[in-house]
C-alpha cells in the first residue's frame, strides 16, 4: 500500500496506474464539459444569466479604475479652483483703483481685501470724489474704532460688492459700486475734449474767467476752499482758462464746475465740485455784477 505512493518499479505498474478507473473517469467526465461548452457555450450563458441578475445590486461604472479616474479628475478641479482663487487675490492685492478692483473680481467670485489696501485706494481719490464712496467719518469708525474683522469683495455684474464684517461674522458695512460709476468717479477730474457752450447743462450759466474770478474773491475767504474743494486738477492743466459754467443741478451737496481751458487753439473742460452753499454764494454774487 505503501508503495503505490512512489514513482512506479516497472512499465507495466505505470499503464495499470494511468489507466486506473479513477483516472478515465476524470478524463471522460473533463471531455464531456470540455465538448458541452464548445458545442453549446453553456459557461457563457451562466455567466450572462449571472451578471443580468445581479445587475442592480452593482454600482453603474462599476470598475476601480473608473473610480480612480473620478478622484483623479475631482482633485485636478479643486487645484484649478484653489489656484484661480490665489490669481484673484494677488490681482486684487495689486490693484491701484477702485476700477482694477471691479476689474479683478468676476461675478460669483469671493475674495478677502486688506484694510490696508481699501484705505490706500480710497486716500489715492480727491476729497469730494472719495465722498461718493464712503463719508471719510465713517471709514474712520469702521477701521478704528468698530469691531471689523475683515473686508470682503464679492464680483456682481457690471460691478462689485465690499462687505465690512465685524468680528461676530456680522455685515456692519456695505458698498454696491458699478463700474459706469467707477468710472465716473475716477475720471471725474480728467479733462473733456470740447467747451462749455456745447455742454447742455451749464447753458445760461456760463462766465468768462474775468468776471467769475472778480465775484468769486468778493467772497468771505473761509468760504473759498469749499468752493473749489480739488484745485490739483485744475493746476495741472496746461493753457489759460477762458471760461467758467456752473452745472444747473447739485448732487450730494455739491454742484459742479465746468473750467474750459484753451492751449494752441484747442479747449478742453476740467471737471470740479464745489459744496452748494459755497456756489450758491457765488451765484449771488455773479448775478450782483450782471446788474
Amino acid at each position: 500500500m505503501i508503495r503505490q505512493w512512489h514513482e512506479p518499479l516497472d512499465f507495466h505498474e505505470w499503464l495499470k496506474r494511468a489507466f486506473s478507473f479513477l483516472n478515465i473517469a476524470v478524463f471522460i467526465v473533463t471531455a464531456i464539459f470540455v465538448f458541452s461548452e464548445f458545442r453549446f457555450d453553456w459557461f457563457e450563458s451562466l455567466v450572462g444569466t449571472y451578471l443580468v441578475t445581479t445587475n442592480e445590486f452593482r454600482p453603474e461604472t462599476g470598475a476601480v479604475w473608473e473610480t480612480g479616474k473620478q478622484t483623479s479628475s475631482a482633485h485636478e478641479y479643486l487645484n484649478k479652483i484653489i489656484d484661480k482663487k490665489e490669481d484673484v487675490r494677488l490681482n486684487v492685492h495689486q490693484a491701484s483703483s477702485f476700477l482694477d478692483l471691479a476689474s479683478s473680481v468676476l461675478p460669483g467670485e469671493w475674495v478677502t481685501l486688506e484694510k490696508q489696501q481699501f484705505k490706500i485706494l480710497y486716500l489715492s481719490l480727491e476729497k469730494s470724489t472719495a465722498l461718493k464712496i464712503i463719508e471719510p467719518a465713517r471709514l474712520l469708525w469702521l477701521l478704528k474704532a468698530s469691531s471689523l474683522d475683515r473686508i470682503f469683495c464679492e464680483g456682481i455684474p457690471g460691478g462689485v460688492k465690499i462687505y465690512f464684517i465685524d468680528s461676530e461674522n456680522r455685515v456692519i458695512k456695505q458698498i454696491d459700486l458699478k463700474k459706469e460709476h467707477i468710472l465716473e468717479i475716477e475720471n471725474s477730474k480728467k479733462p473733456v475734449a470740447g467747451q462749455l457752450a456745447d455742454m447742455e447743462g451749464f447753458l445760461g450759466r456760463i462766465y468768462p474767467a474775468k468776471v467769475f474770478f472778480k465775484a468769486f474773491f468778493k467772497l468771505p475767504a473761509d468760504i473759498i476752499p469749499d468752493l473749489i474743494v480739488n484745485p490739483e486738477s485744475l493746476l495741472k492743466q496746461g493753457g489759460r482758462i477762458i471760461n467758467i459754467g456752473i452745472w444747473n443741478e447739485a448732487e450730494n451737496g455739491y454742484i459742479k464746475l465746468g473750467f474750459e481751458f484753451e492751449e494752441k487753439g484747442v479747449k478742453q473742460v476740467v471737471f470740479i465740485k464745489g459744496r452748494e452753499w459755497a456756489v450758491w454764494q457765488l451765484s449771488l454774487n455773479l448775478k450782483g455784477d450782471e446788474n
